[in-house]
Formats: structure tokens, sequence, C-alpha cells
């Protein structure tokens, strides 16, 4: 399954981390942050529940940049 989201990053160096971040959570079999267009673009494996996978890849995203927002 695949889901895109709007996502609020500042710097396009932490999108890159927040991206190689993103792949290693387990349900997440492709992550993709365009920065120029703020759009997250999600690659369930087919067991993930989506919104408790999102739970954790905002987390994930915050530990990088405080003020990341993923819009879900």
């Amino acid at each position: 399954m695949k889901r895109s989201y709007h996502i609020e990053v500042e710097c396009a160096n932490c999108a890159n981390k927040m991206e190689a971040a993103l792949q290693r959570i387990e349900g997440i079999e492709h992550a993709a942050i365009q920065f120029m267009t703020q759009k997250l673009t999600v690659e369930f494996s087919a067991a993930a529940d989506p919104d408790a996978v999102m739970q954790k890849a905002q987390k994930v995203c915050r530990t990088i940049e405080p003020d990341c927002e993923i819009i879900f």
C-alpha cells in the first residue's frame, strides 16, 4: 500500500536524514521525501498498520528536526 503525506521540514539535509531513518522503520518498505514540494511518499508492507507506523515515523522525524510535522 502506498500513501502520500504533507511533511513540514525546513532543511534539505534533514529531509535526507529523515528519509534514511524512515526506511529503517518496521512496516515501511520504501519512503521518499520531496523537499521542494514538502511531500512524503510511503510504501507500507502488506501486514503493516499505516496509522501505527506513521506515529513511529513522526517520532523518528522529530528526533532529527524537532519542528517537523507530518500531516496524516
